[in-house]
């Protein structure tokens, strides 16, 4: 191999490596914050529990752009799918996937809930919120995927002021999030340190079912969605 290529090849590796490294550290501090934000919704959530859950929520969302083919922006992705160039990639295949492996992880301290903001409009989003045990719905914490196309995006469901319910001047300090208590359930269709019954398992693909014909209708929404740079 002539000199001159290894020089080459050599250089790429650099510039990639130049190039990625700050997004690895983005993830390491976003995924330091986002375990101690999950310990810190109460007493009773196991600090590593938080930390496993804030890793899988990371690395499955970088992962899924990767598996999505994900270029650009959330905007253009959902375009693709649209029209047949990408097969997932809508908000609700986000919540979907990152919530099938958290699921796996059959948290005992923290619970799984579906959220969706704007419901049957043009601007619809889903995600996930993770809450302790016996909190509600609202005091939870937002997991997005979707939003910032792979980069976790994360904050208290209250102060998500990208979604709230819009009014003429400022913020109204009104979330627009609410609760999707079908796919709560799915997330939530599990016991902890137990295997799945055959009646689980039936709802499961029911589930699964009813979440294909869900995401036909998500997926028109998509492509006039919101998106932070």
């Amino acid at each position: 191999m002539k000199m001159s290529n290894i020089i080459r090849r050599i250089f790429w590796v650099v510039v990639f490596l130049v190039l990625i490294h700050p997004t690895w550290a983005k993830d390491d501090r976003s995924i330091k914050d986002l375990s101690k934000a999950l310990a810190g919704l109460s007493s009773d959530v196991d600090p590593k529990e938080a930390e496993l859950v804030s890793v899988t929520a990371h690395t499955t969302a970088r992962k899924l752009a990767r598996d999505y083919h994900v270029v650009l922006n959330p905007e253009f992705q959902a375009f693709l799918v649209n029209v047949g160039a990408r097969k997932r990639g809508w908000c609700g295949h986000w919540a979907q996937d990152i919530g099938t492996r958290l699921k796996e992880l059959r948290p005992k301290t923290l619970v799984l809930h579906w959220g969706v903001a704007y419901d049957h409009t043009s601007s619809e989003n889903n995600c996930l919120v993770v809450t302790a045990r016996n909190q509600p719905f609202k005091d939870g914490i937002i997991l997005d995927g979707w939003r910032r196309a792979g980069r976790l995006f994360w904050c208290p469901v209250i102060k998500d002021d990208e979604y709230e319910v819009e009014q003429h001047y400022g913020h109204s300090g009104i979330t627009a999030w609410k609760e999707n208590m079908q796919w709560s359930a799915w997330l939530q269709d599990y016991e902890p340190g137990k295997p799945k019954t055959k009646a689980k398992m039936a709802a499961n693909n029911k589930a699964t079912k009813v979440g294909s014909e869900r995401d036909e209708r998500i997926g028109n929404s998509d492509s006039t969605q919101p998106v932070t740079p």
